[in-house]
């Protein structure tokens, strides 16, 4: 397993060679390296190597789709599950340290911590798994774990969930924007898109949805508006002497094919989907005017565009080993309005139902609390049990699967494994769990591991499976 994405090529990677040699360039290499950068960007979501090699394309996805669209929220580090969403009022103070409230919410018997209200409002339209175990305290094994279901440490890398939807949906998929989106910056703890290669990385957009300008990366750039790309792109034209030279060549129609879907990228729907200043301000103060909230309404923008498989990487992370605390006062409220206008955002607008979204970390947080120097009130990586979030898609609101025991350090009842919550969004969203994944080398690879692997699992969650 890789541990980090350092390693990997960029889609336009022989362009940073070419600048690597330090040669000078003209006007007119510039304009083609602006342009392929973008290109690139298509021919490494595989959009463009599709219509390019279509003998290699996926097999469509088997099973009843309850899940057009799916947003994963991923909480990296490990966000703290006593504090949030399994609170425990009677545990005591080394276990509950500041925050020792639980408030009620819209469904009768479900608590969360006295820091998510604007949650406790939409509880009927989520439900909690509290009993999410792995048992595994590393970062970038467990978030392997939680995004493959696949054992750390095998010989084979597999991809990320997000990569095996771009792979089954692709084929199917007509929209412009890559089908494996992440805001904003990629999770880095492993390389997502395993052996399936660099055409199922996902697209990561950069910049700031809450600036001024979200400058996504490849699509919107600053300072270079919609009359100066045009202009470009009819220069690169009437300079293109190869292409009209070499009319028949296969490669070169590939190239033009992944320009002119750039470009389509670039002034069309790109730029379209990612201007959230089209928005009513309301609606944008709604989701909360900071990096996460405006994350959550690009990603509902990204549903109505009919992009497969959106991540959200929250901004700042949960690892809390000091300032434990203050970590949690500052970023609570801001996942909690995030979430809570997410879901009633898609359930206004009819997109609820066939939107799935999830939202967890790789693991939790230790639920007593190390008030030892240097961590002085911190909380550790935690893998034995932790909290879940799942909604719409084909997953029923107002419930709760699982349960914790008394502190929140064991299961109590009804364990779910990784391979169970990934089973079940495989499932509502017509991915055969059993379905063999293409192998450069030809080995044996399944989109999720079986029981004969030895891998544990509970079963899928049927209990709030519409």
């Amino acid at each position: 397993m890789n541990a980090s994405n350092t390693n990997r090529p960029d889609a336009d990677g022989h362009l940073g060679m070419n600048l690597s040699l330090g040669h000078a360039i003209n006007r007119r290499e510039a304009m083609r390296m602006g342009l392929f950068s973008t290109a690139g960007l298509l021919y490494g979501s595989g959009l463009s190597a599709r219509a390019a090699s279509p003998g290699e394309s996926a097999p469509p996805p088997r099973g009843e789709a309850k899940a057009r669209s799916v947003i994963q929220i991923f909480l990296w580090g490990g966000m703290s599950h006593i504090d949030t969403w399994d609170p425990k009022p009677d545990a005591g103070y080394d276990y509950l340290g500041e925050f020792r409230k639980a408030i009620p919410t819209n469904v009768d018997g479900i608590q969360l911590s006295e820091l998510f209200p604007y949650m406790a409002k939409q509880a009927d339209k989520f439900s909690l798994i509290r009993s999410m175990t792995h048992r595994n305290n590393g970062h970038e094994t467990a978030a392997y774990l939680m995004q493959t279901a696949h054992t750390p440490g095998e010989r084979l890398a597999y991809p990320s969930v997000g990569a095996v939807f771009s792979h089954f949906k692709s084929p199917t998929y007509k929209g412009l924007i890559p089908p494996y989106v992440v805001l904003t910056q990629p999770q880095g703890r492993f390389s997502e898109e395993g052996f399936l290669g660099p055409r199922m990385k996902p697209f990561a957009t950069g910049g700031d949805p809450n600036a001024a300008r979200f400058e996504v990366e490849g699509v919107i750039s600053r300072g270079i508006p919609d009359a100066r790309q045009t202009a470009r792109r009819d220069l690169l034209r009437k300079i293109d002497t190869m292409g009209a030279a070499m009319p028949d060549s296969p490669e070169l129609a590939a190239s033009e094919q992944a320009k002119k879907q750039a470009y389509d990228l670039i002034l069309g729907q790109g730029r379209e989907v990612f201007d959230l200043s089209k928005e009513k301000p309301e609606l944008r103060d709604r989701y909360g005017r900071n990096t996460f909230g405006q994350d959550c309404l690009a990603a509902r923008r990204m549903v109505e565009a009919g992009v497969p498989y959106i991540v959200i990487n929250f901004p700042g992370g949960w690892d809390t080993h000091s300032n434990h605390f203050a970590t949690m006062r500052r970023q609570c409220p801001m996942l909690d309005q995030g979430i809570a206008s997410l879901l009633l955002d898609l359930h206004e607008r009819g997109l609820l139902d066939s939107t799935l979204v999830w939202c967890c970390g790789e693991f939790g947080r230790t639920p007593k609390v190390d008030w030892q120097p240097p961590w002085n009130g911190g909380r550790n990586h935690y893998g034995n049990v932790f909290t879940a979030f799942v909604a719409g898609g084909g997953f029923k609101g107002g419930h709760v699967v699982g349960s914790s025991d008394a502190k929140a350090e064991e299961v109590k009842d009804r364990p779910v494994y990784p391979v169970d919550l990934l089973g079940s969004i495989y499932a509502l969203s017509g991915i055969d769990a059993k379905a063999k994944l293409p192998h450069p080398m030809g080995l044996d690879a399944y989109v999720l591991p079986s029981a004969a692997e030895g891998v544990k699992s509970g079963g899928l969650l049927t209990e709030i499976m519409a």
